[in-house]
C-alpha cells in the first residue's frame, strides 16, 4: 500500500451554518447565501446603469467565460476583464481580496460548494443576486445560492475493448480484475472530486453502498473504517486506483483505440464524451451502476460584496442565464443550465435523468466533513 509522505489537509473555518434551502434533486440542505436588499431595476434600467459603469471583472473556473465575455461585449458594449482560475485559486483570491478590502472581481463563477459556502459566502465576501427577469424561470431551489449550471462526472469505459459496460456495481472496482485499471483525478487537485469522496461517507449514501456490497458479494460488509463509504474509498485506493492530473488526459488514456483491455474505465466529466467523435476515442458512459453512476455538482454565479461595477455584474449574470449567454457551454453536452428552457444537445440526457443515478454534492455536508475525509485520504494517496 502506497502512503503519502506529507499532510495535505484543508483547514476549514468552522462557523455556524445559520440558514438552509432544500435542493429538490436529493432533499439535501445547504446554507443560503445572503441577499442584499436593493431597489429592483427594469432590464432597460439595468442596461443603462451597466453601460454607465462601462466595465465588469469576472473570475471564473471555466475557460468558456472568454467566449461569453466576447459576446456580452458585442451585445452591450461593456468591457469584460475575465480571469480563468482553478477552483482553489479562485477561492483563495476572493478570500484574500475580501479580507483585505482589495478591489477585485465584480462577480465570480465558482464551484466547490463546501469551501464557497464556508469561506466566501458565510464570511460576507460574496452575495446572492437573482435577476428579476429570471425569478420565474430558474427553479426556486436553484436560486439561493444562484446555480448558473451543473456539471456531471460519470463512469465511462472503452467500448471498443468492452462491447458492454464492464461493471454494474461500484464494488467491482475493488476486485483483483480491476487492480490498476480504474482512473480518477487526484482529489487533492480538484475540490469537487474531494467533495464526491466526502459525499460517499454521508450516512444515507454509505447505507446504499453497504447494500450494494451485499448485492455484489452476497454477504454483509465487515467494516474496518467508520462506514461503507469510507470502506469503498479505502479498497479502491488499495486496489491501485490510478490518480490522474486531468479529466482530459483520463479520457484520452481510456478511450484510445486498439488497447484490447476489457477492464478499462474512469470517473470523469461527461462533457469529454464529445471526444468520441472529435478525437476518435472509444468512450461510452455507464448509466446503470449500483448504487450510483457518478456525481454532479453546481456552478454558482455570485456577486462580490465590494464590486466596483455591480450593475454590469448583474447584467452579465442575467445574460449567462439566457440561451444566448449560455451558448459557449450549451454547444457541447455535459454542462446543464439552471434555466430549464435552454435546450440540450441531441445526444445528451436531461438533468432529471442524472439526478436519479448520480450522487448530488451537498455543500453543508462537505463543509463540515471534508477535512476528516482528506485526513483519511492522506493515509493512502501518494
Amino acid at each position: 500500500m502506497k502512503r503519502i509522505n506529507r499532510m495535505v489537509v484543508l483547514s476549514l473555518v468552522l462557523i455556524v451554518l445559520s440558514s438552509a434551502v432544500v435542493f429538490a434533486g436529493g432533499g439535501q440542505e445547504e446554507p443560503a447565501a445572503p441577499v442584499v436588499e436593493e431597489t429592483p431595476m427594469t432590464h432597460d434600467e439595468l442596461v443603462a446603469a451597466a453601460q454607465a459603469e462601462g466595465k465588469v471583472v469576472v473570475y471564473s473556473i471555466t475557460s468558456r467565460i472568454a467566449s461569453a465575455a466576447e459576446a456580452f461585449t458585442a451585445k452591450y458594449g461593456i468591457e469584460v476583464e475575465d480571469s480563468n482560475l482553478k477552483d482553489f485559486e479562485l477561492i483563495e483570491k476572493v478570500s484574500k481580496e475580501g479580507s483585505t478590502g482589495a478591489i477585485g472581481a465584480d462577480f465570480v463563477i465558482c464551484q466547490d460548494g463546501g469551501r464557497v459556502m464556508g469561506e466566501l459566502i458565510n464570511l460576507g465576501y460574496l452575495y446572492n443576486y437573482v435577476p428579476p427577469t429570471m425569478k420565474d424561470v430558474i427553479p426556486v431551489e436553484f436560486q439561493n445560492p444562484l446555480s448558473f449550471a451543473f456539471i456531471n462526472k460519470v463512469f465511462i469505459y472503452n467500448d471498443e475493448s468492452a462491447p458492454i459496460p464492464p461493471f454494474d456495481n461500484i464494488w467491482a472496482l475493488t476486485t483483483p480484475e480491476w487492480a490498476g485499471q480504474f482512473q480518477f483525478k487526484n482529489p487533492f487537485q480538484e475540490g469537487v472530486n474531494a467533495n464526491f469522496l466526502t459525499m460517499v461517507t454521508k450516512p444515507e449514501v454509505a447505507d446504499q453502498i453497504a447494500a450494494a456490497y451485499k448485492d455484489y458479494f452476497g454477504k454483509e460488509i465487515e467494516l474496518s473504517t467508520p462506514n461503507a463509504g469510507y470502506e469503498w474509498i479505502k479498497m479502491i485506493l488499495e486496489n491501485d486506483l490510478i490518480l490522474t492530473t486531468s479529466d482530459t488526459k483520463t479520457a484520452e488514456s481510456i478511450g484510445i483505440r486498439g488497447q484490447n483491455k476489457p477492464n478499462n474505465a474512469g470517473l470523469f466529466v461527461f462533457s469529454k464524451f464529445r471526444y468520441k467523435e472529435s478525437k476518435n476515442l472509444a468512450l461510452e458512459p455507464m448509466m446503470e451502476v449500483a448504487p450510483f453512476s457518478g456525481f454532479y455538482y453546481p456552478i454558482y454565479a455570485l456577486i462580490a460584496n465590494d464590486a466596483a461595477h455591480p450593475a454590469a455584474a448583474k447584467l452579465f449574470i442575467e445574460y449567462l442565464l439566457t440561451e444566448e449567454g449560455f451558448a459557449p457551454w450549451g454547444k457541447d453536452l455535459g454542462t446543464y443550465s439552471s434555466n430549464p428552457n435552454i435546450p440540450l444537445q441531441p445526444l445528451d440526457h436531461p438533468m432529471t435523468t442524472w439526478v436519479e443515478i448520480l450522487v448530488e454534492e451537498d455543500p453543508a455536508y462537505c463543509f463540515e466533513n471534508r477535512a476528516d475525509v482528506e485526513e483519511f485520504l492522506n493515509e493512502y494517496i501518494y
